[in-house]
């Protein structure tokens, strides 16, 4: 009798540990149930960004961030941007903050709107405090009509970061020794307290090659000098240089800028405004306009992680402006810039999920084609961490479903033989971004990856990093593969946010 007690009592154990276990399965299954049957377009309309900010849509009409002009001032960073769509006219400034880039308040209204003629369009720019006030410099760019100058630069005062007004007679147009009036913009101030002036920086070309240029400005804006060239594009096949920025990291000066419709570079030097050595790419094209803002501790980019013009689109991502992204900047002894994420970021995603893999490793043995095997789930918010050891050349990484497809799987490959990361549609056959990234068999590396949405960072850890943009994977499972290579695969985990 005691016998048989004991085999129900086990029984019912037993029965109560699998209900058990079926509850935690159906509550991990069901947690992703929001994105079901949705589709691209329906999956990004139901996002709610917090951690990739994305300006609040207004009547109906998308709106999004675009060129960054970061501010930081008493544990607040002021991140002003030019708003495309929404309520914006024609690239109006706009602002929002934040204190631990995870949670952004959006400030109602623009900070400087545009207005006519050469206010028309308003350009990127910057902001520096002198003595108690705020100067916000900015690009006038000239509408319909005839205008002497396309672009100008011009600014507005304030007693505060929030308000704003113009100050209607002062004006920098470009110098004759451009010998063209259409491109000069983009200026970049900073205060000098020794001299008690103001360097301003700005983008434009002479000769058909894009080139930065200097000014020194009295700190009452009463003179202005023209103090010539500090860059020149050492590629010479862009025309403009986007969003420069000049800091100090590591005991070396920086100068950064995007080229037109390519990525981010940088380039570094014992002085501030040069001469610069060897320019480099950094993150990919997806990572676009970022500009340079510490906090007396850390130092960042502050850039835009560009967008499809539409979700449904599996071709090359190239529409202008997208989310608000910010990547933590460490400098290498020998000068090299890494990005990496915030660390309040990384902190933030503490709840563990079940893998749907049988354990945290795995090995992937493939040929020609490529193997698959489901690892993840995609959460509209998530965190991916492993590590992988390869023996061959061929490419590996993650998969994301777009539409049940495998011909359709977006992919983010490492690739050995060409020593770069790469965002893929198509199962590889359409590439969107890559950055270089040195992969060498046999040894060891770790990753970290966060989604948000449609917005992704790939990080290999100390490394590279590359922003995709990822339209309808949530809800859905995320692969790892492999390809004419022998990957294994160690200590995968992935963790959502409470």
């Amino acid at each position: 009798m005691k016998r048989t007690m004991s085999i129900l009592l086990l029984l019912l154990l037993t029965l109560s540990l699998l209900s058990l276990a079926g509850c935690r399965e159906a509550q991990f299954k069901s947690s992703d149930k929001r994105f079901e049957g949705l589709d691209p377009e329906e999956q990004e309309e139901a996002y709610e960004y917090r951690l990739f900010f994305r300006p609040q849509d207004f009547g109906g009409a998308n709106a999004y961030v675009g060129d960054p002009m970061p501010y930081y001032e008493d544990g607040t960073y002021y991140i002003f941007y030019l708003k495309e769509g929404g309520d914006s006219y024609n690239h109006s400034i706009f602002l929002t903050t934040t204190r631990d880039f995870l949670r952004y308040q959006e400030h109602e209204g623009p900070i400087l709107e545009s207005g006519s003629g050469q206010d028309a369009w308003i350009g990127t720019g910057s902001v520096v405090k002198v003595g108690g006030a705020y100067y916000l410099f900015y690009t006038a760019h000239a509408g319909a009509g005839e205008y002497e100058f396309k672009e100008t630069i011009r600014v507005a005062k304030g007693s505060s970061l929030t308000d704003f007004s113009r100050v209607s007679d002062w004006e920098l147009t470009p110098p004759e020794e451009l010998g063209q009036k259409n491109d000069f913009r983009d200026p970049q101030a900073y205060y000098d307290a020794d001299s008690d002036s103001i360097v301003l920086t700005v983008t434009a070309a002479q000769d058909g090659v894009a080139r930065i240029l200097k000014y020194t400005l009295s700190a009452d804006l009463g003179e202005a000098r023209y103090d010539g060239v500090i860059f020149t594009d050492p590629t010479k096949q862009f025309w403009n240089l986007e969003c420069s920025d000049t800091f100090q990291l590591g005991g070396r000066w920086y100068i950064t800028y995007s080229g037109q419709d390519d990525t981010l570079w940088y380039a570094f030097s014992d002085n501030r405004y040069g001469p610069y050595g060897e320019a480099r790419r950094i993150d990919g094209k997806l990572f676009y306009a970022a500009k340079h803002v510490e906090d007396g501790e850390n130092s960042y980019m502050v850039g835009w992680a560009r967008r499809s013009e539409s979700p449904y689109s599996t071709g090359p991502v190239t529409g202008w402006a997208g989310n608000l992204l910010i990547q933590k900047l460490r400098a290498e002894e020998d000068g090299t810039l890494v990005l990496e994420a915030p660390k309040a970021l990384a902190d933030s995603f503490t709840q563990e999920r079940p893998l749907l893999l049988k354990d945290q490793s795995c090995t992937l043995e493939a040929q020609a084609d490529p193997v698959y095997t489901e690892a993840f789930t995609a959460y509209e918010r998530y965190m991916l961490t492993g590590s992988f050891t390869c023996t061959g050349e061929g490419e590996f990484g993650l998969a994301f479903d777009f539409d049940g497809s495998e011909a359709q799987y977006k992919r983010i490959s490492l690739d050995p033989a060409d020593d770069r990361i790469q965002l893929s549609f198509a199962d590889g056959y359409t590439e969107a971004a890559d950055t270089a990234a040195v992969l060498d068999p046999g040894k060891s590396y770790s990753f970290t990856y966060f989604q948000e949405g449609s917005v992704g960072v790939f990080y290999l850890d100390g490394e590279a990093a590359l922003t995709v943009r990822l339209y309808g994977s949530s809800g859905k499972s995320v692969r790892l593969f492999a390809a004419d290579n022998s990957v294994t695969f160690t200590d995968l985990c992935e963790y959502t946010m409470p």
